[in-house]
Formats: C-alpha cells, structure tokens, sequence
C-alpha cells in the first residue's frame, strides 16, 4: 500500500483544516506516493528515533510533533538535525506529523489524556481557531473526578497517571479541594482563563513559565505542570489505531510504537 491511504484515512479522523493557524502539520519528509511496509509512530522526530525506524525496517515516521516547526537555513551536515534529514531521505523514510489537528480531534489527544485522569462528563475547553467553521471541535477537555481529593493529593495522582518523576505544582491553596479538572496537552498555559471560566478547581496542562504562574496564582486557580511530554500518551493509543484500520481495509502493513523517551528532562 502507500502511504497516502493511511494518511487519508487519518485525516478523516482529524483533518488537517483543525490545525492551528500556522501550525506545520501534514507531510514533513518524503513522498505520500510512496510504498509504506512498517510504520513507527513517535510523539517527537529525534535523531535517536531515526536510528530506531532504521533498526526496525520502519519506512513510515509517524509523529505528534511536527519535525519542521522552522525551515532550515541551511544543509550543513555538521548540524545533528539537518544530518537527520539526510539520513531520512538515504534510507527512503517518510515523515508525517498531525499535532494540533490531533489535539482537537474527538477521540484524540485531549481524550486520551482525560481518560487516564479518570475525568466524567467530559466537554472541549477552548475553541480551535482552526475549525471556526466547526465550532464543536475544541482544544483541551474539563470535567469532574469520580471522588473529590486535594491540590496535593491530585498532583501526586498525575505522577503516578503520567509515569513523570517530578512534576510543578502552581497554588497557593495545596489543601484546597479539587473536584472538576481541565487539562490540555502540550503548552497550555495561555488558556488558563479558559479553565477558570469554566469552572476548573485544577489544570493539568505543560511548560507553565514564570510569569503566567504568578498570574495563575493571583487568580485562584491551582495547575499541575507534569511536562510536555505526557503526549506521549498518543503512541499506544495512534499504533491501536492504526492497527484497527489495517485490519479493517486488509492493509499489507505493521505498526509499532517507539519504545524511546524523548523528554529532554529529568528529575533529580
């Protein structure tokens, strides 16, 4: 088969038109004519993820994380990235990326990680400002834990969820209770006063910097910050899919999540 039937039928799932304004989302390397055998589905496209497709014969990447957020300036291959590229193309390995389309998607990301939170009654948080002409498809999710616990309690419970070693907690209240709970993967903190118009006792979402968390402070609202990478979550959950749809459509092909950690932190 070739590549362009899988991602036809992924952006039936979640088309393109959901991405974010500007975000690069799409074919990042190769051909969608191109014959697909095995695919290896990533959150981010690494060096070190490369060399695992190359391990496994894998000549699809599929990626949460677009690989080109910014072109290249240049082709130097002293730069480890651009040696990537090249290594991509020498051994004929596609590269795909769906990020903030996947973020909006029903049954997407946003799903997938307010199902492991455990969160009931879910609805979307911010509208995309991709899908204006779909005003139901929406970033994020809010919703209500079966049992209420604490500021404290929940942080610990999003470490044991999302498999981190460390998390930030934001409150000035860590005893406060919490009961319905937002949560956007990636970089959510310019949405906080979304979770806060909607009723959040706490928001699980990443890379809260300095500032806003101050001002997430100052409005009375409690975050939980386990990093970017609990995305990471759409890797058994893309390879399921997209073992269901080979099987459905008799497609020739495997599937296989990486078995990297792409985080670049660690906790000490």
């Amino acid at each position: 088969m070739l590549v362009r039937e899988l991602v036809d039928r992924f952006e039936q799932f979640a088309p393109k038109t959901w991405a974010e304004p500007g975000d690069p989302v799409g074919l990042q390397l190769g051909n969608l004519d191109a014959p697909v055998h095995k695919v290896l589905v990533t959150l981010d496209v690494r060096p070190e993820v490369v060399d695992e497709a190359i391990r496994q014969d894998a000549d699809f990447i599929f990626a949460h994380h677009p690989m080109m957020f910014h072109p290249a300036k240049n082709l130097d291959l002293a730069v480890p990235q651009n040696q990537m590229y090249a290594t991509l193309l020498k051994h004929d390995i596609t590269v795909y990326g769906a990020h903030t389309n996947l973020d909006s998607a029903p049954g997407g990301m946003n799903d997938w990680l307010a199902t492991a939170l455990g969160l009931q009654n879910t609805v979307g948080l911010v509208p995309s400002n991709g899908t204006t002409a779909t005003p139901d498809i929406m970033m994020g999710r809010i919703g209500d834990l079966a049992e209420p616990t604490t500021v404290v309690e929940f942080a610990q419970y999003c470490k044991e969820v999302f498999h981190v070693g460390g998390l930030r907690v934001v409150s000035k209240t860590p005893d406060a209770p919490v009961k319905r709970v937002a949560v956007l993967g990636g970089s959510g903190g310019p949405f906080y006063k979304a979770a806060l118009a909607k009723g959040a006792d706490a928001y699980v979402t990443g890379d809260i910097s300095y500032h806003p968390g101050h001002d997430m402070i100052a409005a009375g609202l409690n975050v939980i910050d386990p990093g970017h990478h609990i995305e990471s979550i759409c890797k058994p959950h893309l390879t399921q899919l997209f073992q269901e749809w080979a099987q459905e459509n008799a497609w020739p092909i495997t599937v296989q999540a990486s078995a990297l950690n792409t985080d670049p932190f660690t906790f000490l």
